[in-house]
């Protein structure tokens, strides 16, 4: 019974250190470089099925984007015009891959309230949001929201909003984070930097 209730606050502790470990707010992430290389982790998809991300990365060059969750109305209008883009993105060659931590459940009302024709993953665990760097400690007027978004899984962290350009062996072209939620790249910029990527 003493090991079990050691076990059970080590748990505890190490959970708070993870969470102590993040940035205190969306100014103090460090998220990769240009250059560097997106990690490899599984992920779940609307159907919550297993998806190896760098499989899909090295199929075809990819805009990845990171979004705080389908319940963030500037996440929504965001995705929305991720959609007006991606027939221009495809041409140039590129596919559209969106993360959350939302689980698949709230992905798939996500993908069926935008019509949304590229992909949703869920990142609930938060593994890749942090291996990214752009993880921070969620306030926590946020708690209950995000953990009924991640169904219970996430009720720590958040996303600072991301956008990377990788190439084919998951290295990172472009970046545009923007710790102000509010703000979003626009498509021209987007597909401009797409182009210019391209020759």
């Amino acid at each position: 019974m003493k090991k079990i209730i050691c076990l059970a606050l080590l748990a505890i502790g190490l959970t708070v250190n993870a969470q102590n470990d993040l940035p205190k707010s969306a100014t103090e992430i460090a998220p990769l470089l240009i250059g560097e290389k997106i990690p490899n982790v599984t992920l779940k998809s609307v159907e919550n099925k297993e998806v190896n991300l760098t499989e899909l990365i090295t199929k075809k060059k990819t805009v990845l984007v990171f979004y705080r969750g389908g319940w963030c109305p500037y996440c929504n209008i965001h995705l929305a015009a991720l959609a007006e883009a991606e027939k221009e993105l495809l041409d140039l060659g590129y596919q559209i891959i969106a993360i959350s931590s939302d689980a698949p459940k709230s992905l798939k009302v996500t993908d069926d309230k935008g019509k949304l024709n590229y992909l949703l993953l869920s990142d609930s665990t938060g593994e890749l949001s942090k291996a990214v760097g752009i993880a921070f400690q969620a306030p926590e007027n946020y708690k209950a929201i995000i953990a009924k978004g991640s169904e219970g899984v996430n009720n720590s962290f958040l996303p600072v909003p991301a956008v990377f350009i990788l190439n084919e062996n998951a290295e990172i072209e472009f970046e545009h984070i923007t710790p102000n939620y509010k703000n979003r790249i626009s498509n021209d910029l987007l597909i401009a930097v797409a182009k210019s990527l391209n020759k």
